[in-house]
């Protein structure tokens, strides 16, 4: 019997030594929750823009205001991210930055810049309307495609965001509910989900 689980307790260690080799598993919860309550900050101060009287069409000016503001929402949800991933990797002894890390890194970012692309082209094609929901489209596929190298729940997470692009491609006039809801609310409860069943 001692023998028995013995053998288990091996398994159990090789098993995790493979995750731990094949998997980033320094994806902090509180990342998503920081991330989550930035998304919405922005989305906040987009609704406050697209209320002024001036706003009443979507001209240049606007989308060049929304951009910025989705702009530096991404940089420091991206920031805040990396600042809570490094932290939870040296909680957990574990390496930040290896091969897995490269890998999801790479399959991140080339759906990323592909989504870049798009909607400068149909930025310069006055489709600005489309760049919102596109965007959670876009972002939805990039978590897919690099889900593989984390936790199953990240792929949850990617099919709803797809889903909510869709949705806000239908129904326009509520595009940026439905990016507030995405960037913002999904991300702080994969967020709280990922700290209490991950991390604790």
């Amino acid at each position: 019997m001692q023998e028995f689980d013995q053998h288990l307790k091996d398994i159990s260690e090789i098993r995790s030594m493979m995750e731990r080799s094949s998997k980033f598993l320094s994806l902090s919860g509180l990342s998503g929750v920081s991330a989550g309550i930035v998304a919405l900050a922005g989305a906040a101060v987009a609704y406050w823009k697209t209320q002024q009287p001036e706003a009443a069409n979507l001209t240049r000016e606007l989308v060049h205001f929304l951009v910025a503001d989705a702009a530096l929402v991404l940089v420091i949800a991206v920031s805040l991210t990396v600042f809570f991933s490094i932290r939870l990797a040296r909680k957990k002894n574990l390496p930040f930055w290896n091969n897995t890390a490269r890998f999801l890194l790479a399959d991140l970012v080339i759906p990323l810049i592909t989504a870049g692309i798009v909607m400068a082209i149909l930025y310069k094609q006055n489709m600005m309307v489309y760049l919102a929901p596109l965007s959670l489209v876009f972002y939805g596929l990039a978590l897919l495609n690099a889900s593989k190298y984390t936790f199953r729940a990240v792929r949850y997470l990617a099919v709803s965001e797809v889903v909510l692009g869709l949705f806000a491609l239908i129904w326009l006039d509520w595009q940026l509910w439905f990016w507030a809801f995405g960037f913002g609310v999904l991300h702080i409860a994969y967020g709280i989900f990922g700290y209490w069943k991950l991390e604790k």
